[in-house]
C-alpha cells in the first residue's frame, strides 16, 4: 500500500490524465495499474526524495519478477509520465526519469486475421438478440477499424447521414469514417431490435443484458466467444479486428496516409507497422509485376 502523502498525489495524476489530457478509461486504469505497482514497496515520505536511485531499484525487482521487457518499458513510461507531472506541479526539480533507458525490446508485429478468416469469424448464421448485436459490433469495428473504447463510446447520435461514422478518439480528437455496405446492414437490423434491451433514453449504441452501455471488457468476451463458436483457430480480440482493418485496407489500397486518417493516428510512423504485408501477399505481387519474375509460357 502507498503511504498517504505520496497516494494524494498519485490519485491528483490520475485525475489530471482523466480530464485534462482526456485519456481514456482503459489507458488510466492501464497507468494506475502500472504506478501502483511500481510504487507498492517504496520507503520514502514524500515525493521530493524520489529519484533515479529509487527508479533503478523498482526496474531490478520488476526483472527479478520475471517481467518481460515491454513490460518493464510500459512501466518505466509511467513513471517518467507521472514523475514529468510531479515536475509540473513543483514536487520535483527534476524527472529522475529522463536519463533512464528503457530495455530494448524486438517490435512484434500486429497479428491480424487473413480475409478468409474474417469471413468466417463474421458469417454469423444466429438470429438471436446478442448475436445480432454482436455481429453488428464486429461488422462496424472491422469496417472502420475502431479501437475498443471508440466503440464502447459510440452513441445513437454517432451514426451521421451519408453512411458515416462520428468518432471521438484519443485525445478527444473527433474524425468521421465511411460505414461500409455491411457493417451498415447488421447495423439497420440491431436497430430494430435494440428498443428490446435499451430504454428511449439510453444514448449509447450498442447495450448489455443490464440494458446499460455495455463495457470493453465485455465486449471483448463476446467476441472471443463468437472466434470459438465460428471454429476459428486463433483468439480474436477487439485489437486484433482494428489491426486486420488496417492490413486489409493498405494491402488493397497502399495507401499509408489514408490508413493513418482512418486509424486515428496523431504520427505517420504509428501507421507504418502495418506495412508488413505478409510474404505470400508481396510474392504474389511481386510475381505479377516484375518482368524477370514472370514464368515463360
Amino acid at each position: 500500500m502507498l503511504r498517504p502523502s505520496l497516494h494524494t498525489w498519485l490519485e491528483k495524476y490520475l485525475a489530471y490524465l482523466r480530464y485534462e489530457k482526456n485519456l481514456a478509461s482503459n489507458s488510466i486504469e492501464n497507468y494506475q495499474r502500472q504506478l501502483i505497482a511500481a510504487f507498492s514497496k517504496l520507503d520514502i515520505e514524500c515525493w521530493s526524495t524520489f529519484n533515479t536511485s529509487d527508479i533503478r531499484r523498482i526496474l531490478n525487482d520488476a526483472r527479478k519478477s520475471s517481467l518481460s521487457s515491454r513490460s518493464i518499458a510500459l512501466r518505466l513510461s509511467s513513471i517518467r509520465g507521472f514523475c514529468a507531472y510531479l515536475v509540473q506541479q513543483g514536487q520535483l526539480t527534476q524527472n529522475p526519469a529522463s536519463s533512464i533507458q528503457a530495455p530494448k525490446q524486438a517490435k512484434p508485429l500486429p497479428k491480424q486475421l487473413n480475409v478468409d478468416e474474417m469471413h468466417q469469424l463474421l458469417d454469423i448464421k444466429e438470429d438471436g438478440l446478442l448475436a445480432l448485436r454482436d455481429k453488428a459490433m464486429m461488422e462496424l469495428m472491422y469496417s472502420c477499424g475502431l479501437r475498443l473504447s471508440e466503440l464502447a463510446n459510440l452513441n445513437i447520435k454517432s451514426i451521421q447521414p451519408d453512411r458515416q461514422l462520428r468518432v471521438i478518439g484519443k485525445g478527444n480528437k473527433e474524425r468521421l469514417l465511411p460505414i461500409g455496405r455491411v457493417a451498415l446492414e447488421a447495423l439497420s437490423v440491431w436497430l430494430k431490435i435494440r428498443p428490446e434491451l435499451a430504454s428511449s433514453e439510453e444514448p449509447a449504441l450498442f447495450v448489455s443484458m443490464l440494458k446499460n452501455r455495455i463495457g470493453t471488457r465485455q465486449i471483448a468476451k463476446r467476441m472471443k466467444l463468437w472466434a470459438t463458436r465460428q471454429n476459428l483457430e486463433q483468439s480474436v480480440n477487439p485489437h486484433k479486428l482494428r489491426h486486420s482493418f488496417a492490413t486489409h485496407v493498405l494491402e488493397s489500397s497502399s495507401d499509408l496516409r489514408g490508413v493513418q486518417e482512418l486509424l486515428g493516428h496523431a504520427n505517420l510512423s504509428t501507421t507504418q507497422v502495418y506495412t508488413h504485408l505478409n510474404f505470400q501477399h508481396l510474392a504474389h505481387v511481386y510475381d505479377g509485376a516484375h518482368p524477370r519474375a514472370k514464368k515463360s509460357k
